[in-house]
């Protein structure tokens, strides 16, 4: 029987035969200049937890771990209080950023400016991205041959009952609330009403959101914004006259002058931020360190804050890692309090719980606890949030979507297809209600509505425990599925104050009387050959003799494998993600058939 030491040497045999070299480049300390402009290149998506994925197949290992946002807003937040900052540059061109993130980052910005410090963005295209983040800066520019593409926001939506009626799949969707639409995309070939109407509002309201936030920050009327963003043709000369930005200069004169502003300043690229390359790969010696080290080989000695992360669908699989860093932070006096950063839409109604169960015991400690939403934090998102001392939000945030779902996939028309005879026997009326080689009888449609409500009135119940008397009226004509913006979740109590993750940081260190607390990030964002071969796990870290409900396996999912064959290159960032979002919906729903998980918003921002 194959050992999991014996598994992990082959591999690296495997590797090590094969000439793969890890040799990757690390900095040196900078030295002491005295000031320092921080420089961000942003580039691809700034996730929450910021770990990476890795597999065996590609043989592509990266010891690197990718940029989080709470590196970048918290970098930020520092420059704001460094005498030895005068100003700080950004170039979001490769970035894609959620409205949320966007929010967060003027506010910071405007810290800046407030302290006197300048703020510079340099941008090829001006998009709907570049002109919110770019608009609270005293220095945007733009290429004289740049692009303009400042046009408002799209929204689209992909249905795949077209697909799947070819295929031979069948998807049963049972809704409990009449805008809870999430399973529609698997069970209709576009939107109902009730989905068209509250994407509408939801549109109107974003689109509000942006248009509001460039005219105040360029001192233009909403119609003037609005006039430009329904022209179509704006050019950067126009641009600049109708005061979209500052100037028109190519990277190597905006480069040029800044230089020669400040030339005795170093230009720092890594400012506050940390060591992204992971650990070092120079030798056989590190390599098997890092393979065989446990987690346990790190401790905190220092009193600290910890963010714990919550992003994509919950699942067996993604809650467990969450619920034991809330445990072992709840566990560990040298934690001080915590905050739990949501960005899901939800998903399983019984990792939701199990999550939700993880914040009371930490709750418990007598520790701050606040959540804080980012793009979007929905259905299940909400429900393992409701129980927080304080929920931030930020204006731009999805939240809500309190209802619940109910899905089943039948592949009895795949196997017709493909010639395969499926013959069952049951003892029992409901023994059948897991086969996937057929559909939900209209008595399993039942049975499985009783349980939703069941859920339902849990789902409930769980936020009126947690939020009590800052809801605002009858909870129940706020649910069904409803879905809001954070500044109408704050008008109707389901957050508390619009603010990001910088905000719910210092709530916490008030609230445990600490000040310039360290903060971590846990689980430790990871590359993929880290995440790949890195620590081992505590045995029993927090005292149970049985896991948790669900196990995570090592399997690779539906969407990591088109993406590790490059099948969803062909399509754009935002359809790639609803893509993922729509397959990692499938793979939850085949071991949860209730599930609380919010309508895909896929709202484009650029």
């Amino acid at each position: 029987m194959l050992t999991d030491m014996h598994i992990r040497f082959t591999i690296f045999a495997a590797i090590f035969v094969a000439g793969v070299i890890i040799s990757p480049c690390r900095s040196t300390a900078n030295p002491d200049v005295g000031k320092v402009v921080p420089v961000y290149d942003l580039q691809g998506i700034l996730t929450e937890s910021g770990n990476a994925t890795g597999s065996i197949l590609d043989l592509n290992f990266s010891s690197a771990r990718p940029l989080t946002f709470f590196d970048v807003a918290s970098s930020i937040a520092a420059a704001v209080e460094d005498e030895n900052v005068p100003a700080v540059v950004l170039d979001i061109d490769g970035a894609v950023l959620e409205l949320a993130q966007v929010q967060e980052l003027r506010r910071l910005l405007l810290m800046l400016r407030k302290a006197g410090k300048d703020v510079y963005l340099y941008t090829e295209n001006l998009g709907n991205t570049t002109a919110l983040l770019g608009g609270v800066a005293n220095h945007l520019t733009l290429m004289p041959a740049g692009g303009v593409t400042f046009s408002g926001l799209y929204s689209e939506s992909m249905y795949y009952k077209g697909l799947f009626d070819k295929a031979g799949v069948k998807v049963d969707v049972v809704h409990i609330g009449d805008f809870k639409s999430a399973g529609e995309t698997f069970s209709r070939e576009g939107p109902s009403k009730a989905s068209q109407q509250q994407n509408a509002q939801l549109l109107d309201a974003l689109y509000g959101e942006l248009i509001e936030g460039v005219a105040v920050s360029r001192g233009l009327s909403v119609d003037q914004v609005r006039a430009l963003v329904d022209d179509g043709a704006v050019s950067p000369e126009r641009a600049k006259t109708a005061g979209l930005v500052d100037a028109l200069a190519y990277r190597t004169d905006f480069i040029r002058d800044l230089r020669d502003k400040y030339s005795t300043a170093h230009f720092d690229k890594g400012y506050k931020l940390p060591d992204l390359e992971g650990p070092k790969m120079d030798s056989l010696f590190d390599l098997m360190k890092l393979m065989f080290k446990s987690s346990a080989d790190k401790r905190f000695k220092e009193e600290y804050l910890v963010i714990i992360p919550v992003e994509g669908t919950i699942s067996d699989a993604s809650v467990k890692p969450v619920r034991t860093e809330l445990l072992r932070a709840a566990n560990d006096e040298k934690c001080m309090g915590a905050v739990m950063r949501v960005n899901s839409p939800g998903g399983s109604a019984l990792a939701s719980d199990v999550l939700w169960e993880a914040t009371t015991q930490f709750m418990a400690s007598g520790k701050p606890f606040v959540v804080s939403m980012a793009g979007v934090a929905a259905s299940g998102g909400y429900y393992i949030s409701a129980g927080a001392d304080r929920i931030f939000a930020e204006r731009g945030t999805v939240t809500g979507s309190i209802g619940v779902v109910g899905m089943k996939i039948a592949l009895g028309g795949v196997m017709d297809k493909v010639g395969i005879k499926v013959h069952g026997q049951k003892r029992g009326k409901f023994a059948d209600m897991s086969s996937m080689s057929q559909a939900m009888s209209p008595a399993q449609v039942e049975v499985t509505r009783r349980s939703m409500l069941d859920v339902y009135a849990i789902f409930k119940k769980r936020i009126m425990d947690g939020r009590g008397d800052r809801i605002k009226g009858d909870l129940e004509k706020l649910a069904g599925g409803r879905v809001y913006t954070g500044s109408r979740a704050l008008e109707l109590g389901l957050v508390d104050q619009i603010g990001g993750v910088i905000d719910a940081v210092k709530y916490v260190a008030d609230q445990a009387k600490m000040e310039s607390p360290p903060v971590h990030l846990l689980p430790e964002a990871k590359g993929s050959f880290d995440g790949l071969f890195g620590a081992a796990p505590e045995e029993d870290p927090n005292g149970e003799f049985i896991g948790a409900p669900g196990h995570p396996g090592k399997g690779i999912g539906i969407a990591a494998q088109l993406r590790g064959a490059g099948l969803l290159g062909i399509l754009d960032t935002y359809k790639q993600r609803s893509l993922e979002e729509a397959l990692q919906l499938l793979e939850t729903a085949r071991g949860n058939s209730i599930m609380l998980i919010g309508p895909a918003v896929n709202i484009r921002l650029d």
